[in-house]
């Protein structure tokens, strides 16, 4: 059976220590038609990680959601996730899917750089992520790579799935889907937005 492919809005979450609240939040993200989650969190315990990460799970198999684990491998496995994203120091794309099987999506962060996009394409990996395209308030020192770099990929790779991330919001996501992108990764504008539902409903529309 072939890998579900990401496609529209993907949702990142943010730190949040409050597991209720990140839930909560997540839902109404899922309502207002995000496609796909990941659960990315820098400042929690493993025992919290683990926590929220087989709630999320629990949560995108209610709801018909790819479940994505950022960095973790491990934490991937444990929860049952539906794959994982791969960043610059963690795992390679073959050790990531021979722990997770056959079946697990693999995402590789690849910044500005068709090279690594090239590279984990040819280990396995099933989208590429290129980032961070506006300034972000979770990564403000991130490369930023221009919308030529999303169409030369899509016309080296059309099989491939290809993330925009960084700074993303309703204004300014119809460039990037237009250049190629097949989904965009979004947290501030998402989990930040007084209605969460609203965003999610608004970056979607962006998809046409």
């Amino acid at each position: 059976m072939p890998r579900p492919k990401l496609a529209g809005l993907y949702a990142l979450t943010p730190d949040l220590a409050d597991t209720e609240a990140l839930l909560a939040r997540t839902d109404r993200a899922l309502s207002g038609g995000a496609s796909a989650i990941q659960y990315r969190n820098k400042a929690a315990s493993a025992e919290l990680r683990l926590q929220q990460a087989a709630s999320l799970r629990a949560l995108c198999s209610a709801r018909g959601a790819i479940f994505i684990v950022n960095d973790d491998v491990e934490l991937a496995r444990e929860v049952g996730a539906d794959g994982v994203h791969l960043g610059r120091d963690d795992a390679s794309v073959a050790a990531a899917r021979a722990r997770l099987g056959p079946a697990a999506i693999v995402g590789v962060s690849c910044y500005d750089e068709l090279a690594r996009a090239e590279a984990a394409i040819a280990d396995g990996g099933d989208y590429i992520a290129f980032g961070s395209f506006y300034p972000s308030l979770v990564k403000p020192n991130a490369v930023r790579p221009s919308l030529r770099l999303i169409a030369e990929a899509k016309a080296r790779w059309p099989g491939v799935g290809v993330v925009a991330i960084g700074g993303i919001n309703a204004a300014n996501a119809t460039p990037l889907i237009a250049a190629g992108a097949d989904a965009v990764a979004v947290i501030s504008a998402l989990y930040d937005a007084p209605d969460v539902l609203l965003a999610a409903r608004e970056l979607v529309a962006c998809f046409g």
